[in-house]
């Protein structure tokens, strides 16, 4: 267990894991007209457990839990993105994003005042 590992805990691969999605979820959004294009995403629940139970990267973790989205409603060219819920899930992980963030901010500060001794 890494330096890292033990100031934020989970925390630090979560933040790097929903920065992950949020630029799949981008990619997907910008897609959205792209003849052909299949909308991915990762299993975030998965790809955390991979990266914290079983020691792998974050990187290695969210490119084994990624998959196809099936879409609701196929269109006849093939794109798989359907834009309300890619703009959806997006908007629910950036919430998630700076939460996390927020918690990981709370925590250096605290190391911060401990270290100057306040």
């Amino acid at each position: 267990m890494g330096l890292e590992d033990s100031l934020f805990g989970l925390h630090g691969k979560a933040l790097e894991l929903r920065s992950q999605r949020l630029n799949l979820l981008a990619s997907n959004i910008a897609n959205a007209s792209t003849p052909g294009y299949k909308a991915r995403d990762i299993d975030f629940e998965a790809a955390l457990r991979d990266a914290t139970d079983k020691g792998e990267s974050v990187a290695k973790a969210a490119d084994a839990s990624m998959g196809y989205r099936i879409p609701l409603q196929p269109s006849l060219d093939g794109n798989t993105v359907e834009l309300s819920t890619e703009q959806t899930l997006f908007a629910e992980n950036a919430v998630k994003y700076r939460t996390t963030l927020s918690f990981l901010e709370g925590r250096i500060n605290t190391v911060t005042r401990a270290l100057k001794g306040e």
